[in-house]
């Protein structure tokens, strides 16, 4: 398929329920968990136990409504607020917060918190953490400089993106002017944690295959560095799941802090 017959997330979503069945779910034919589910969250874990990326706020800021990332931080931050763009992905997540029928069930993520925090008493209490910590959900407009406009919101200590730019962004111009966009979510002296996929072009979401911009370690490590950001951990996944469905070559995991 050409890519620009390819849906663009920011104009067309996609179905945020079947985006979490596809890639974040526990079924048997779920072959993303390794690289989705595992390797964020060791990360997170990694990083959030070091005792440096802490603090008052902590903002979310990703595509669809997954939420398992955030696990972790709930412990380390005394709120969070998600920001999304579509209303779809945000009553999907209240749903879960609400703990309402149907809702989407998270409870095979509990498995890899137990392993990486080793307290099964607060794994069981993880859910009720993190909806407590949670303590707002806003849309926001990626074509507005101040994403939450007409809001204005505090400064966060940390600023989490889980792939969003790579679905907003068309090209390199685009992801540096996001980028710039994202940081001014966070505290002068604040951490910024980037997740994404590296060399892909798209991602099927039901029968919608959908845009992501392609880029590789280089590019990100430069827009950070040119942005006057200090990388502090990069790591790289190669991609394990053999599918069709996402092209993606392998999943990055950056943290960075201004100096």
């Amino acid at each position: 398929m050409d890519s620009s017959a390819h849906k663009f997330y920011p104009v067309h979503g996609f179905d945020s329920r079947e985006h979490l069945e596809t890639y974040f779910s526990n079924k048997p034919n779920m072959i993303f968990g390794d690289d989705f589910n595992k390797f964020p969250m060791e990360w997170l874990h990694h990083v959030f136990s070091e005792g440096h990326i802490k603090g008052d706020l902590l903002i979310d800021i990703s595509p669809g409504s997954f939420i398992h990332h955030l696990y972790t931080a709930s412990g380390y931050f005394k709120q969070i607020l998600v920001l999304k763009v579509s209303e779809q992905c945000i009553m999907e997540v209240n749903k879960w917060i609400n703990t309402r029928t149907g809702a989407f069930d998270w409870s095979h993520i509990m498995p890899y918190i137990k392993c990486l925090e080793g307290n099964s008493d607060q794994c069981q209490d993880k859910d009720n953490t993190l909806k407590m910590a949670i303590t707002k959900i806003m849309k926001c407009d990626i074509d507005n400089e101040n994403l939450t406009d007409p809001e204005v919101i505090p400064p966060a200590d940390c600023v989490i993106s889980g792939a969003l730019l790579d679905f907003i962004s068309k090209n390199q111009d685009d992801y540096i002017n996001n980028f710039r966009k994202f940081v001014k979510l966070l505290k002068p002296e604040g951490h910024l944690i980037l997740i994404g996929a590296l060399n892909t072009t798209y991602m099927v979401v039901g029968q919608d295959k959908v845009h992501v911009f392609r880029y590789d370690e280089k590019f990100a490590r430069k827009v950070l560095t040119d942005e006057g950001f200090v990388i502090d951990h990069c790591a790289v996944h190669k991609k394990t799941a053999e599918s069709d469905l996402f092209d993606y070559e392998a999943i990055i995991f950056i943290t960075a802090h201004r100096e």
